[in-house]
């Protein structure tokens, strides 16, 4: 909107991709900062004990127990407000990955209200993981269809980017299948994630750096032979401005000691946003290689459950493979202290992010 006015009084520079990303991700980082001891405030009121803390994490999480939640409403909020002001407003690319962030979000809200207004301990007490898995089936359906729709017309309906630019046909079931596993997958490993201090915000700024470059390269002819042109894609630079901004913006209030939470409501939809916009850029693979913590982190978890399950079955007793899962909760039953945790996982982080960054460009 903001931008469609800019132009229209002569200023060209707001049609510039990379104005509208600067402007989005300053509006949203200035959004984060004012309002969001005022947002914290209101939470305190609202929730009154706060987020419950689940008996299935080392005991030292119990000192935060009253922290507020659902912080993540405030970072979609303003990623949505930057967005919409500064993306060309006919961009249909712009509007799936805002949508996106809407139907992810709902689902995480439901599961927050659900743990907050319940208080229980237990570590299923938000919504049940089967029906979470079906709601998140709904919006990857519906996100896979629109994204396919908006694919330019040289590209193969239900395709799948490889290597240099290859496009391999999945067929329609395969298709969306393979979109369940990138979305819902990537929601559910930022959910996941978001398990310590800072952590999902200090994981999740190098993905959006990868996928920034691999924006650009999408718009630009000749740049990298590894990313398929697709110059309706070109709306999505301020969508990806303004999540940079507001997940910037919400580590500072984030940062150890937290004095509030993402919940899932924020955790969902920013890992919903992450894989739709992948899908979007045809750079699916790519993603998933930036985001390696996120998915090492999802994967303890997931392998940590099924051996139990499994060694319960042959044996009566179920074992584990790690002291205690996700990950990053694995190392603090060793003893390493939580902010050492996030900076190592930090640095992994950006080593992912390097290293699809170099496939990015040469594969």
């Amino acid at each position: 909107m903001l931008s469609q006015l800019f132009l229209s009084h002569g200023f060209t520079f707001f049609a510039s991709g990379w104005a509208q990303f600067a402007a989005s991700f300053g509006l949203a980082f200035v959004m984060m900062m004012l309002a969001g001891r005022p947002f914290i405030r209101a939470m305190r009121r609202f929730q009154g004990m706060g987020q419950p803390i689940s008996e299935n994490v080392p005991a030292s999480h119990r000192q935060k127990a009253g922290t507020p939640t659902m912080g993540g409403i405030l970072v979609l909020g303003a990623i949505i407000v930057s967005s919409i002001l500064f993306m060309p407003i006919r961009s249909a690319d712009a509007w799936i990955a805002i949508l996106s962030l809407v139907m992810f979000a709902l689902i995480g809200f439901a599961d927050d209200y659900k743990k907050v207004t319940s208080q229980s301990k237990k570590s299923s007490n938000g919504l049940t993981p089967l029906l979470r898995l079906g709601l998140e089936a709904g919006c990857v359906l519906i996100l896979a269809t629109l994204i396919n729709w908006t694919m330019p017309p040289y590209i193969p309906e239900y395709s799948l980017a490889i290597g240099s630019g290859i496009l391999l046909p999945l067929g329609m079931v395969l298709y969306y299948i393979f979109a369940y596993f990138v979305i819902a997958g990537a929601a559910n490993a930022a959910n996941i994630t978001d398990g310590l201090d800072s952590q999902l915000s200090k994981l999740y700024l190098p993905v959006l750096v990868v996928l920034v470059v691999a924006l650009y390269g999408a718009t630009r002819i000749g740049f990298m032979d590894t990313v398929m042109f697709l110059p309706g894609a070109s709306g999505l630079y301020a969508p990806l401005g303004a999540a940079f901004g507001a997940v910037l913006g919400f580590l500072w209030y984030n940062s150890k000691p937290a004095s509030i939470f993402m919940g899932d409501v924020g955790s969902l939809a920013l890992g919903g946003f992450m894989g739709t916009v992948a899908m979007l850029l045809k750079s699916e693979i790519i993603m998933g290689i930036a985001a390696g913590m996120m998915v090492l982190i999802l994967l303890s978890s997931f392998v940590q459950t099924m051996y139990f399950k499994a060694t319960r079955h042959l044996t009566g007793t179920g074992r584990r493979v790690f002291r205690r899962a996700p990950l990053h909760h694995h190392f603090e039953e060793l003893g390493w202290p939580e902010t050492k945790i996030v900076e190592r996982f930090f640095i992994l982080a950006i080593l992912f992010s390097g290293l699809a960054l170099v496939l990015l460009k040469f594969a």
